[in-house]
């Protein structure tokens, strides 16, 4: 064996800085499908709590150490935030410009970005993608105060708690619910972790979006196939959608996953969105606006 040696050339690491925040809203299935660009983050702190230990006592010794369950959170600064979060935090929007506050919170998904330097390349060594599940903003302080010889922007803040999702069992390991995903660009395949950010910020004929962890991992795993979605086929007679059958693709309405034939009574968008282990060309529709007729 090789003797331990410290802070040799190369391996002098850090972490710094965050940018490329992408706030996403899931729809009634939980899939985030919709990402906005989160434009004057300034801070994301992580505060992790739980995993406590409980030790427990027989025989005048103690006898185990349970370890509660580790809960993720943290708090978000920015300078301002995208529309979209509104409701976030608690703000209703019943016509453009008016704001109503105290109503129902929606939960978000998140994704930052932090810089990985080192003694050799600097800040460019390499980056961590930060990816946040089922995070919901509390109730925070806003400061307003006048305008001086020193003045400077408003700070805005918000703490989160988070719910996990699922990972599932991959490769035979079965994973406990997770609330976030930290990528790293120095230790990963570099044509995955491209496809990874096409789902992340969106190409020229997706929107962006938040994998869930399952889909996250089968990109890193395993060979991302790239597969072209078929438009459905309708029948103004019968008013019937026909929903093509194409490995790969999966067809949505109104965020539900649907086969077969779909009789409608109204207009209705036919959404269509890669499978887990799939991905679709950079130039591609995968909307379909079917006009009743």
């Amino acid at each position: 064996m090789a003797r331990l040696s410290w802070d040799k050339v190369g391996e002098r690491y850090y972490e710094t800085g965050v940018d490329r925040g992408v706030l996403y809203l899931p729809d009634s299935q939980g899939a985030y499908t919709t990402g906005y660009a989160w434009n004057g983050l300034t801070t994301v702190t992580e505060s992790p709590s739980g995993a406590e230990s409980n030790p427990q006592y027989a025989d005048n010794i103690k006898y185990l150490n349970l370890i509660s369950t580790e809960e993720f959170g943290g708090t978000i600064e920015a300078f301002t935030y995208p529309d979209a979060f509104a409701e976030c935090d608690g703000t209703a929007t019943p016509t453009p410009g008016v704001g109503i506050g105290q109503q129902t919170r929606k939960t978000f998904g998140l994704c930052y970005r932090t810089k990985v330097g080192n003694d050799l390349d600097g800040q460019d060594h390499g980056y961590k993608l930060h990816l946040v599940y089922g995070a919901l903003a509390a109730p925070s302080e806003k400061e307003y105060s006048t305008i001086n010889d020193s003045p400077e922007a408003i700070t805005l803040s918000w703490e989160f708690t988070t719910t996990p999702v699922e990972v599932g069992t991959i490769a035979g390991v079965t994973y406990k619910p997770t609330s976030n995903i930290v990528i790293d660009s120095t230790k990963v395949d570099a044509e995955a972790l491209e496809t990874l950010e096409e789902f992340l910020y969106g190409t020229v004929g997706s929107d962006p979006s938040l994998p869930l962890p399952a889909a996250v991992i089968a990109i890193f795993s395993s060979t991302v196939t790239e597969v072209s979605p078929v438009p459905p086929s309708y029948d103004d007679a019968t008013h019937t959608i026909t929903i093509p059958t194409v490995t790969g693709v999966e067809y949505y309405i109104n965020g539900v996953l649907v086969t077969g034939e779909v009789i409608i009574n109204q207009d209705t968008l036919v959404t269509a969105r890669p499978a887990i282990g799939y991905k679709f060309p950079a130039l591609v529709d995968v909307d379909w606006l079917i006009k009743y007729s």
